[in-house]
C-alpha cells in the first residue's frame, strides 16, 4: 500500500471515513464565490453595529464569550491533532517537496481531507468574533477585520484548486488557533495568564507568516524551474501578498504591544493579536 493512503491514525471516526473529497471539490468549485456576500455583510454589520453601538453602554456577554472561545479553541485543537499526524508523515516518508507540492492530504487520506474541509468552512463562524468586539464596545483594529475577511476569501478560492502548499497553511492555522482560543478562553473567565504567554502566541503568529511566504516562493521557485507543482501562480501570488501583509501589521502589532513603551495603549493591550477582549 502506498504510504500516502496508510492510515496515520488510531481510530477514524465514521464522518471521517464517509468523507468523500470530491463532492466537497464541485462543492467549493459551484459556491465559493459566495464568500463575497459573506464578506460583504460582515462589513456592513460590523460597522453599522459601531454606529449602533456609539450611543448605548457595552453589553458585558461574559458567559457567550467563555462558551465562544472554548468552543473554537476545541475546534481548533480536534484540528491539529487530525491534520498534524499526515503533515509528519508526508514530511518523514515523503519529504519536503511532496509536503508542498502535492495534495494527497485531501485526495488521498480521508481524516486530513475531512478536516481541511471543516477549516475551510470554519472561516465563516469565525466571523463573529468581531460581533463581540463591537457588542463590547472594544477597539476594532485594522488587522483584526482585514485578516479575517481575506481569509475567507483566500481559503474559500484556494480550496478550488486543492492548493498543495494549503497542507502547511492549514496544519500551523489549526496549531496557533488551539493555543490563542484557548488563552481567550482562560481570559474571559478572568484567569490571569501571565504576559509572556500572549508574547510567544503573537510570535508564532509572526512565525506563521515568515513559514507561509518562504513555502510560497519555494512552490514558486520549483514552478519557475520547470517542477510539477499542485498550485498555480496566480494562487502563489495572492498567497504570499496576503502573508506578507499579515507579516507586516503582526509585526507592527507586536511592536506596538510588547516593545514601544511609547506608543499610546488606545487600541493595544498585552493580548495577541487578531482580537482584543
Amino acid at each position: 500500500m502506498d504510504l500516502v493512503t496508510m492510515p496515520n491514525y488510531s481510530y477514524i471516526f465514521k464522518f471521517e471515513d464517509d468523507f468523500e473529497h470530491i463532492d466537497a471539490k464541485v462543492w467549493f468549485n459551484r459556491y465559493w464565490t459566495a464568500c463575497f456576500y459573506y464578506v460583504g455583510v460582515y462589513m456592513l454589520v460590523i460597522f453599522a453595529g459601531q454606529q449602533f453601538m456609539a450611543n448605548r453602554p457595552r453589553y458585558e456577554l461574559r458567559g457567550p464569550l467563555i462558551c465562544w472561545n472554548i468552543m473554537l479553541a476545541a475546534f481548533s485543537i480536534i484540528g491539529t491533532c487530525r491534520t498534524l499526524p499526515e503533515f509528519f508523515h508526508v514530511l518523514r516518508n515523503y519529504g519536503l517537496y511532496h509536503s508542498v507540492c502535492v495534495p494527497s492530504y485531501i485526495e488521498h487520506n480521508k481524516v486530513s481531507g475531512f478536516w481541511a474541509t471543516m477549516f475551510v468552512l470554519s472561516k465563516v463562524p469565525e466571523l463573529g468574533d468581531t460581533l463581540f468586539i463591537v457588542l463590547r464596545k472594544q477597539p476594532l483594529i485594522f488587522l483584526h477585520w482585514y485578516h479575517h475577511a481575506t481569509v475567507l476569501v483566500y481559503s474559500w478560492y484556494a480550496f478550488t484548486e486543492y492548493t498543495a502548499p494549503a497542507r502547511w497553511f492549514i496544519a500551523m492555522n489549526f496549531t496557533v488557533h488551539s493555543a490563542m482560543y484557548s488563552y481567550y478562553a482562560l481570559k474571559a473567565m478572568h484567569y490571569r495568564v501571565p504576559k509572556f504567554i500572549s508574547m510567544i502566541i503573537t510570535t508564532a503568529q509572526l512565525t506563521q507568516m515568515v513559514v507561509g511566504c518562504a513555502v510560497n516562493l519555494w512552490a514558486h521557485q520549483l514552478i519557475q524551474d520547470g517542477e510539477a507543482c499542485h498550485v498555480s501562480v496566480q494562487n502563489i501570488k495572492l498567497s504570499l501578498l496576503m502573508y506578507f501583509s499579515y507579516f507586516v501589521l503582526f509585526a507592527r502589532f507586536f511592536y506596538k504591544a510588547y516593545v514601544d513603551k511609547r506608543a499610546p495603549r488606545k487600541g493595544i493591550n498585552s493580548a495577541p493579536a487578531k482580537k482584543i477582549q
